[in-house]
């Protein structure tokens, strides 16, 4: 027997549709890439949403085209995330940071149709645009008086491609699982791959990061993403503040300490996202003037774990408690948090650092489990680790244009995490089945690294791994067996990777041995050296 209930679909335009009638007056706030503070209500990001899709319209997209962003966190951004998707077309937000190579494959691959660029990134794109196979035309989102010269074909003003548009527009109704965005992961050997989300499990996800255990997003929420929105959608936190009428201060390009405080000190977020590299920034701006946090009550941090002395700084000098947030591209990206409870107000200090360091509970709609290499589930006893699985509606079944599901005979997706999982529930990062190196929030692939450094004549097999930084919480180490007769200096090996991975790649040392361990099929073993060289970059200053 069926329910007798309506079946209306979850879509992206539902959101904004919501905001305009329920909080019409709560307030966008963004510092602008021309660098002006800008602010608007919800209501005027609506219109402007629908002007945008009456624009898109006239560039003939149809539903299904993909269009492409290099932008930061700014109020033009947001409306691409509700005039796209809202239309029926995939919005496939770019990460301006990764290498050339990369970005041509990712645009290309998504055949992106059009591209939204920030100002910031006008060279980037004139770099490789002779690379791009599908797109039609370049919008640079501005407005008349700062638009640049550039040598690129086809470009159109963002604020006179809207500017005579109706701000009346009839959003298309279609089935929820129509796909709504597009990202790209940045974190494995080889091509990145693709994640294509549909309405229904990012309007799924955003209950998800609202709710009580983990954002407690609501219309008297202030909140400030640092988390970029080319980075898994901001976490789901643009589409959030549409769902619950939260004020959203976005801080566009500038990300320093005192330009987060600046916003901060002026808008009075009660919640801040970001990556720990963020908050160290913060934090040390914070000790130079001697200011503090009087609004904020939680900060989330997630992309890679917070070390506890950050966690404490946080607690003892701001009273902000620091929540973990663990997740992938491929989750949405959020499953865990370590969301604060009363469990954890009964703890001693020390007892409720050692949980926050932890990655947290699973949210509702998300099912974990650990395995062995043969498939069976280990015991929940904080003890066993093994390869965290993962299965739910806001996680990926394949990936973008693959034919193969990603999902095991059992339906769960393997993370490429290894993890304990605590009798309470709570999950707990011990490794990475991958040697792929985290750093700042960002991925680093040790195998891509260590192919291009063994195309120097002079080096006879290299190898990278991930150590402590005081700073990006892990950095690559270069481990480099030189080939018998033949010099080469640490300066040399790093000026010839410098044209072949993106510079925040490059390693910050480089080690010279005469031979690396390996394992009985040859692959290099990496175990030893990693606790070997652990603490190098710490203890050596770099």
């Amino acid at each position: 027997m069926l329910g007798n209930m309506q079946e209306g679909q979850l879509l992206i335009s539902g959101l904004i549709e919501h905001a305009e009638t329920y909080h019409k007056d709560t307030e966008i706030v963004s510092r602008s890439v021309e660098g002006p503070i800008h602010r608007y209500t919800l209501k005027d990001a609506a219109n402007r949403s629908r002007k945008l899709a009456n624009a898109l319209g006239k560039l003939d997209l149809q539903q299904g085209d993909v269009v492409g962003t290099l932008a930061w966190n700014t109020f033009r951004h947001f409306e691409l995330y509700f005039g796209v998707s809202g239309i029926g077309c995939v919005v496939n937000t770019v990460n301006p940071r990764l290498f050339p190579e990369q970005l041509i494959y990712i645009i290309n691959h998504a055949q992106n149709k059009y591209l939204f660029v920030d100002l910031t990134f006008v060279e980037l794109v004139e770099s490789i645009s002779d690379s791009l196979e599908s797109v039609k035309g370049i919008i640079i989102l501005t407005d008349k008086d700062h638009m640049p010269e550039t040598k690129l074909k086809n470009v159109i003003c963002y604020e006179e491609l809207i500017a005579d548009e109706s701000n009346e527009y009839d959003w298309p109704v279609f089935d929820e699982n129509t796909a709504s965005s597009l990202c790209y992961t940045s974190g494995t050997t080889g091509n990145p791959k693709g994640v294509l989300y549909s309405h229904r499990s990012t309007l799924l996800h955003t209950w998800i990061v609202s709710s009580g255990n983990v954002g407690k997003i609501s219309s008297s929420s202030v909140i400030l993403p640092v988390v970029p929105m080319f980075h898994v959608n901001a976490w789901g936190i643009p589409y959030a503040s549409a769902m619950f009428g939260a004020k959203l201060i976005l801080p566009g390009p500038l990300m320093d300490g005192a330009s987060i405080y600046e916003l901060i000190d002026l808008e009075k977020p009660d919640l801040l996202m970001g990556v720990p590299t963020v908050w160290l920034g913060l934090l040390q701006y914070l000790n130079e003037t001697n200011q503090t946090l009087d609004s904020v009550s939680t900060a989330l941090v997630g992309g890679s774990a917070a070390p506890r002395a950050m966690i404490q700084e946080f607690e003892e000098k701001h009273n902000v408690f620091l929540m973990h947030g663990w997740g992938m591209t491929e989750m949405s990206p959020l499953g865990t948090a370590t969301s604060r409870t009363a469990e954890m107000d009964n703890m001693d200090i020390e007892s409720r650092y050692d949980l926050q360091e932890k990655q947290g509970k699973a949210f509702f709609g998300v099912e974990m489990t650990i395995a062995d290499d043969d498939g069976n589930e280990l015991p929940k006893d904080g003890v066993a680790f093994g390869r965290l699985l993962v299965k739910g509606p806001t996680i990926v079944e394949r990936y973008f244009k693959s034919n193969e599901s990603s999902l095991d005979k059992n339906g769960w997706f393997d993370t490429g995490d290894v993890a304990k999982i605590h009798p309470e529930g709570s999950m707990e990062i011990v490794d990475r089945s991958k040697d792929v190196i985290k750093s700042g929030g960002e991925w680093i692939s040790s195998i891509d690294l260590e192919n291009a450094a063994v195309g120097h004549p002079a080096v006879a097999e290299a190898c990278v791994i991930g150590v402590l930084h005081e700073k990006w919480d892990e950095r690559p180490l270069l481990l480099v067996v030189k080939v018998e007769g033949k010099d080469l200096s640490k300066e040399e090996i790093l000026a010839f990777l410098e044209d072949k991975v993106a510079k925040w790649w490059l390693p910050n040392d480089v080690i010279f041995v005469s031979e690396l361990p390996h394992t009985a099929t040859g692959k290099l073993l990496k175990t030893n050296l990693r606790d070997e060289y652990k603490e190098h970059l710490i203890n050596t200053g770099k």
